[in-house]
C-alpha cells in the first residue's frame, strides 16, 4: 500500500514538474499548451477510495496552480475531473474486469481505453479552460484553444501510454 502510494506519488510530482517546466512554455499554433498532468487521474484503479482520487486530483491541480500563476484553475478542472473518474471508469471497463483493475489499453481494451481517456480529458477540459476564460466574450478563441489543448493532450497521453506497456 505504502508502496503504490509512493509510487504514484512520484508519478505526479514527474507529470507536474514535466508540466511545468516544458509544456507550460511549448503552445501549438499559438494556441493549446498540452495538459498532461490530467495523466495521473486515468492512472487510478477501480478499486480506488473516491475520496483518495479527489485528494490526488486537488493535490495535483493545487501544485499545478502553485507554479503555473492559476489560482484555483488547475486544482477546480483536476477536483471535477477526479469527481468524474470513478464513474466513467466503471462505465468504461469490461463487464468481466476484476475490481481492481488499473486502467490501461491491455486491461480495458484499446477503444475503451481511448474513450475513457477523451472523456476525462474533455470533462477537465472543459471546466480549466471555463474557469480560465470565465467569459463568453472570445468564445471562439476559447474553444480553440480548448480544442487544441484537448487534441495535444490526448496524443501526449497516448505516447506516455505506449511508455507505459513497454515497462
Amino acid at each position: 500500500m505504502i508502496i503504490t502510494q509512493l509510487k504514484r506519488l512520484m508519478i505526479m510530482l514527474l507529470l507536474v514538474a514535466f508540466q511545468v517546466l516544458v509544456l507550460n512554455h511549448l503552445q501549438l499554433m499559438g494556441y493549446g499548451t498540452p495538459l498532461v498532468f490530467v495523466v495521473l487521474l486515468l492512472y487510478m484503479p477501480m478499486d480506488s477510495l473516491k475520496a483518495g482520487v479527489l485528494l490526488w486530483g486537488f493535490f495535483t491541480g493545487l501544485l499545478i496552480d502553485i507554479h503555473s500563476n492559476t489560482p484555483g484553475v488547475a486544482s477546480g478542472a483536476m477536483t471535477f475531473a477526479a469527481l468524474l473518474q470513478p464513474p466513467l471508469l466503471k462505465l468504461m471497463a469490461p463487464k468481466d474486469a476484476p475490481e481492481d483493475i488499473t486502467p490501461n489499453m491491455q486491461t480495458m481494451g484499446t477503444w475503451n481505453y481511448v474513450r475513457y481517456m477523451m472523456l476525462i480529458f474533455l470533462m477537465h477540459h472543459l471546466v480549466y479552460f471555463g474557469l480560465e476564460c470565465f467569459s463568453l466574450y472570445h468564445i471562439a478563441d476559447a474553444a480553440l484553444l480548448m480544442a487544441t489543448s484537448w487534441i495535444s493532450s490526448i496524443l501526449l497521453a497516448l505516447l506516455l501510454e505506449t511508455f507505459r506497456k513497454k515497462k
